[in-house]
């Protein structure tokens, strides 16, 4: 008897044994995903840190097994914050080392290039400053690549807050906050999210507050509004009335917003004297001194449009290039867009030129598109040139007085054919100019149009989506069912995306048999697929998890969300009013100003060109014919040299003008909506169109316009 109780005892051990097991398998199997998931931080690292960094990286450490040059101790800890920072596995003697080496390369081989091939001494200076300007700048690289992910990364913070506030007010756990939060944000914010984590499994850090307090530390004097709402809703977790817990948390979101738009603010008022400086050094003053060059080079000996191309297409945009960075540096973090398909791979498709032919669509990468029209721009533009190297003698007039040329060669005083410098020439160089800037326009454009129109589409649900979170959230207050509130709020916003997406959600409840979370989150039917945007993804999932502890707690989930979203918006159009007056100066200069400015100059310029041409051909021929007053061994003619052809001349200022529009778009879009690649993109691509055809079309009718009238009066 006593062995059968025993034999009955172990049978009913090993059943509640194998139903426990059964019960705490999900759970089980759940935490070794997120485990695995959390783990896998350094693949995470792979796919997102860009290529060229790992590059870098290889870069430097090669560098530091060759020279091994060792930054000053005083920076060694702020290369070492950098490298942190940016993620990258490199040390600062490796970075220091690479500053080095690479300077040292140019100005080794570069310089006994330009010595040896092309025997210019002058060449040879230019790059020997060119090899000492880059050292300062590589050997702090790190600083601009941590500034760099710092301005990334801090356009997410306020979304970062909202996740982790959002969750915790229904789940009071910090670490699966910040996990809902690294799912939810795009890099690299996530990235540093779960690292946070993967410090604590790795064992670095015994405690997953100790690892987001030193997380915090490097973001004190960047962001001390971030570093403040972390630390209240670390105090939550310690709160004993949930009155007050949630308070805490509503706090946190209130303070980044509110520091946030303080900053900008104070930013505004201090952006006006930057900018107008960087107008004047990068486009007034440098345009305007392209009037006076031709005449200045018609005097100097020895000075050729290369310096000219050296000047402008390298030397100044290099500058206007980083007094811009350093105008973006000052720019208080806290808020912006990110790129939609970094967030969403699926999405990634829509960067292609996309064709349906029947049921197969077919995927054109632009580049094709963009290397064609540059190819085709570029072979005109370079025609006159080689016209002349094929048919040294051959040229055609443009009208019956032979005043007007094709192509153009003149002698100068040595003996040595110059130009091009035909009318038709300078007409075609402006080919040079939009080869570069419609094939760059052109690419972005086609790269980023699908995706900006998806992301538009999804910002004017998100715009309504705070109202009709607001009627779902009372809906459920109601006691109704998700499965019928979905249905209800659907019917009170038909006109609208929100009514859209609810609807979505109802038709895939009731005809498909669906539950809540696959009519929203299935990868085919869900209606999270129609809408991608993380902030309704993160409020739907909030929805799921709190509906599991009723009604009541989902609704006030979701009224809370609703709110959050609201202010959220607020802010960004108080801030979007804050910029709009330094942003649409930046606008017209680049729409209007600069590319008008320049074709007046290149017109004006060419007239000029033809002006010293001509009077030096007829102070030629008064010498020559020995006019009574004038002695013959006067050389008149030898006065005035033969200047920098027009068509070499336009080609350095198109190019010149292509980069200030790269450059200004890039800095206007920064100031505006902060590291928004996306919408970076979408901008280039209009701005360089538009303003490459208007810089082409206001140089022709000026060349030909001032042209006429030099000819006329000469005449």
């Amino acid at each position: 008897m006593p062995d059968q109780k025993k034999e009955e005892f172990r049978d009913l051990l090993g059943k509640y044994k194998a139903r426990i097991e059964e019960e705490l398998e999900g759970k089980v199997k759940e935490a070794e995903e997120k485990r695995e998931e959390t783990k896998d931080y350094t693949t995470f690292k792979k796919e997102i840190v860009p290529p060229h960094l790992n590059f870098y990286e290889k870069a430097c450490n090669i560098s530091e097994k060759i020279l091994n040059v060792k930054p000053d101790k005083k920076k060694i800890p702020l290369i070492q914050d950098a490298i942190n920072a940016s993620h990258l596995n490199i040390t600062p003697t490796g970075a220091t080392s690479f500053g080095m080496l690479v300077p040292l390369l140019i100005i080794v081989f570069g310089g006994l290039i330009t010595y040896v091939v092309l025997q210019s001494s002058l060449f040879f200076v230019i790059i020997l400053i060119l090899g000492l300007v880059i050292f300062a700048p590589l050997s702090n690289l790190p600083l601009y690549l941590a500034q760099y992910w710092r301005l990334k990364a801090s356009n997410q913070m306020v979304l970062c807050i909202f996740y982790v506030v959002t969750y915790m007010r229904h789940t009071s756990n910090l670490e699966n906050a910040i996990q809902f939060a690294s799912e939810h944000l795009g890099a690299p914010l996530s990235l540093d999210l779960k690292k946070i984590v993967w410090d604590v499994e790795t064992e670095k850090y015994d405690s997953l507050k100790q690892s987001l307090d030193t997380y915090l530390e490097s973001w004190r004097k960047y962001n001390l509004e971030f570093v403040e709402a972390f630390h209240l809703i670390e105090s939550s977790l310690l709160e004993g009335e949930e009155t007050r817990r949630l308070t805490s948390l509503d706090r946190a979101l209130d303070v980044i917003l509110d520091e946030t738009y303080e900053k900008m603010l104070h930013y505004a008022h201090d952006l006006k004297s930057p900018i107008t400086l960087l107008h004047m050094l990068g486009i007034i003053l440098p345009i305007l001194g392209l009037v006076i060059l031709p005449l200045v080079i018609s005097f100097m000996e020895g000075v050729s449009w290369l310096h000219l191309l050296f000047v402008y297409n390298i030397l100044l945009p290099t500058i206007v290039y980083f007094l811009g960075k350093s105008i973006l540096s000052k720019r208080p973090t806290g808020y912006g867009d990110t790129d939609i398909s970094e967030e969403n791979p699926s999405l990634k498709k829509y960067k292609n030129i996309l064709l349906k032919i029947g049921s197969v669509e077919i995927k054109i990468n632009p580049i094709f598109v963009s290397i064609l029209i540059a190819a085709v721009f570029f072979f005109i533009g370079i025609s006159p040139v080689l016209l002349h190297a094929i048919a040294p003698a051959f040229d055609v007039p443009f009208d019956a007085d032979e005043k007007f040329w094709l192509i153009g060669y003149h002698t100068d005083q040595s003996g040595n054919l110059v130009g091009p410098f035909g009318l038709g020439a300078s007409l075609l160089s402006l080919c040079i100019p939009l080869s570069f800037g419609l094939s760059l326009g052109v690419f972005y454009k086609l790269r980023s149009r699908n995706l900006i129109a998806i992301r538009k589409k999804t910002k004017e649900l998100e715009d309504e989506f705070a109202s009709a979170l607001y009627q779902l959230g009372n809906r459920l207050g109601d006691d109704i069912p998700a499965e019928m509130a979905f249905g209800n709020v659907a019917s009170y916003t038909q006109d609208t995306s929100a009514g859209k997406f609810f609807r979505l959600v109802s038709i895939n409840i009731q005809k498909l048999g669906m539950s809540v979370n696959q009519a929203i989150f299935d990868p085919r039917q869900g209606a999270i697929q129609y809408f991608p945007s993380r902030v309704i993804e993160s409020s739907m999932k909030v929805l799921i998890e709190s509906i599991k502890k009723g009604p009541k707690i989902a609704a006030q989930a979701l009224t809370n969300i609703a709110r959050y979203i609201k202010e959220i918006h607020r802010v960004n159009e108080r801030l979007k009013d804050l910029m709009a007056d330094i942003i649409s100066s930046m606008q017209s200069q680049i729409k209007f100003l600069t590319p008008a400015i320049s074709g007046i100059v290149v017109g004006i310029t060419s007239m000029i060109t033809t002006v010293l041409i001509q009077l030096s051909e007829q102070l030629a021929e008064v010498t020559q014919n020995n006019v009574q007053g004038v002695g013959a061994s006067l050389d008149i003619a030898n006065i005035f040299g033969i200047g920098i052809p027009t068509y070499y001349f336009q080609i350095v200022v198109g190019i010149y003008v292509v980069q200030i529009i790269y450059i200004l778009t890039i800095l206007s879009n920064g100031i505006e909506n902060g590291s928004d690649k996306l919408n970076e993109r979408y901008t280039l691509g209009s701005n360089l169109v538009s303003s490459t055809i208007l810089y082409s079309i206001i140089a022709i009718v000026v060349i030909f316009l001032f042209n006429f009238i030099a000819v006329s009066v000469l005449g």
